[in-house]
C-alpha cells in the first residue's frame, strides 16, 4: 500500500492524541494482542510524546487464549487474583490517574467449536470480578478508547476471495478510510464529523422524546421508551476531570439510555453478532414490558440463549443508538464481523448495562439510576437492527409524533 508507514503513524497519533487523549503526568495502559504489536509500538511513542508519565502494555495472544479456554479447567480460568483488578484501580486512584486503550486484532471465530456454555460462564465470572473497574469506564470516570488493526483470520473472514496478504492490505485500506485517516488531516476531518454528530444530538434532545418506534420491512416493530430525564449523547465523551476522548474509533452514533421496563415488540438483527468468539446469525428477539420473552436465530440460537442468561439484566436493554444507513462504514458494503465497526454501520440496541445518559447522571448510585429506569447488568452487548428502509418515529412527552428516521437516515 502506498504511504502505508505514514498512514499507520497518522492512525496511531490520532488514536492516542484524540482517541484516548492521555494528559501530562497520566499513565496509559494499552491492552493489545500480539498481532497488533506494530500499531501498539507507535502508540507507546505517541503517548510519551504527548506527556504520559508511563505507558504499560498488557499483551495477549489469540491462539493462547483459545488453548486456555479449550484445555484449562473452569476452576482455574475463574480463579482471579486481586492484582488483576488492583493494577487498574491503583493507577486510577493515583494522583496522576490512568487512561486505557484497547487495540483489537481479533479472530472473529477464535473459539469456534468450543463449549459455548463454558465460555459464557468464564467470561461472566471475569466481568463480575472486574466490575469495580468497569464502573470507572461505564461512567467515564477515566478516558478509554477502542481501536483496531487487521489480523489474518479477521481479514480472510471479511475477504475470503483474496489471499492473506491482499486481504490484510484491503482491510487496512478500509480501516484507514472509515477512520478518516486517508485524508490529509484526520484531526480536522474528525472535528467536522464530531460537530455534525453534536448537531444531531442537540436536535434529538430538543425533541424531548418519551419513546421511539422502530419499523422496517423485515418485520421489526419495536417501541423503546426513553429513561426518565435521559439525554441523547454523541461520539465524544468527557471524563470526570474534564478530558475529552473518543471511546470508539470509528464512531457514527447518537445514543441514549432506554427505560428498562418500557420496551415492547419484536426486532430482527440485521448483521451477524460475534459472541464469545462464535457467530450468531439471523436472530430476533421479542420484548414485553422491557424483557426478552421469546428469541430465535438461524445460527447460534443456543449462544443467544446463553447471552440472555448472563444475568438478570441481560434480558433488558441498556442503550438505543441511531446510525444512518449513509454512514461511511455502511456505504463501504463490508461486513466486519466486529461490533466496533458493524455497530457504526447500523442503528443498534444493547442488551445489558446502561450508560448513565442522564441529566446529572454521573455520580448517581445504582439505586438512583434504577429509579430513573436504567438497566443494570455485568454485560453490555450491542446488536445491529438498522436497515435501508428503517423508519423511526418519535413520540414527544406531550404526545406529538415526530419523524426521526425515514428510509434508514435521519429526517431531522
Amino acid at each position: 500500500m502506498e504511504n502505508f508507514t505514514l498512514l499507520l503513524k497518522k492512525y496511531a497519533d490520532f488514536i492516542v492524541r484524540v482517541g484516548v487523549n492521555p494528559q501530562p503526568g497520566q499513565t496509559l495502559i494499552i491492552n493489545c494482542c500480539l498481532e497488533a504489536a506494530p500499531l501498539a509500538r507507535l502508540c507507546v511513542r505517541s503517548a510519551y510524546e504527548a506527556g504520559a508519565r508511563d505507558v504499560l502494555v498488557n499483551w495477549s495472544d489469540n491462539e493462547v487464549s483459545r488453548s486456555r479456554m479449550e484445555l484449562g479447567s473452569e476452576e482455574a480460568l475463574t480463579d482471579f487474583k486481586s492484582y488483576q483488578l488492583r493494577r487498574y484501580l491503583d493507577y486510577a486512584e493515583s494522583e496522576g490517574g490512568v487512561c486505557v486503550l484497547h487495540l483489537l486484532a481479533d479472530d472473529p471465530e477464535v473459539y469456534a467449536g468450543l463449549d459455548g456454555a463454558k465460555i459464557s460462564r468464564v467470561n461472566a465470572a471475569q466481568r463480575k470480578f472486574m466490575a469495580p473497574w468497569r464502573e470507572y469506564t461505564m461512567n467515564d470516570r477515566v478516558q478509554w478508547s477502542i481501536a483496531a488493526m487487521p489480523s489474518a483470520p479477521w481479514a480472510k473472514k471479511i475477504f475470503p476471495e483474496l489471499d492473506e496478504a491482499a486481504a490484510i492490505e484491503k482491510l487496512w485500506q478500509l480501516i484507514f478510510d472509515v477512520c478518516r485517516v486517508t485524508g490529509g488531516d484526520p484531526v480536522s476531518e474528525w472535528k467536522a464529523h464530531l460537530d455534525r454528530l453534536t448537531g444531531l444530538k442537540d436536535k434529538m434532545n430538543a425533541l424531548d422524546l418519551e419513546s421511539v418506534h422502530f419499523e422496517s420491512s423485515n418485520g421489526t416493530d419495536l417501541t423503546v421508551g426513553i429513561a426518565d430525564k435521559a439525554v441523547w449523547e454523541s461520539a465524544a465523551s468527557v471524563s470526570e476531570k474534564g478530558v475529552v476522548f473518543l471511546p470508539n474509533i470509528p464512531t457514527e452514533e447518537v445514543f441514549t439510555a432506554p427505560h428498562k421496563d418500557r420496551v415492547n415488540g419484536i426486532v430482527y438483527g440485521t448483521k451477524p453478532y460475534v459472541f464469545n468468539g462464535q457467530l450468531i446469525k439471523g436472530f430476533h428477539v421479542t420484548f414485553k414490558d422491557g424483557r426478552v420473552v421469546e428469541h430465535g436465530a438461524d445460527e447460534g440460537a443456543e449462544l443467544l440463549g446463553q447471552l440472555l442468561d448472563t444475568d438478570e439484566g441481560a434480558r433488558s436493554i441498556g442503550e438505543v443508538a441511531l446510525v444512518p444507513a449513509s454512514s461511511p462504514i455502511n456505504r463501504s458494503g463490508a461486513l466486519f464481523y466486529s461490533t466496533l465497526f458493524d455497530e457504526n454501520a447500523a442503528c443498534h440496541i444493547a442488551f445489558g448495562e446502561a450508560y448513565p445518559c442522564l441529566k446529572d447522571g454521573h455520580g448517581l448510585s445504582k439505586d438512583e439510576l434504577k429509579a430513573r429506569g436504567l438497566n443494570d447488568s455485568i454485560t453490555h452487548v450491542d446488536f445491529m437492527v438498522g436497515t435501508r428502509d428503517l423508519t423511526i418515529t418519535g413520540t414527544t412527552h406531550d404526545g406529538h409524533e415526530v419523524p426521526v428516521f425515514v428510509d434508514g437516515n435521519f429526517a431531522l
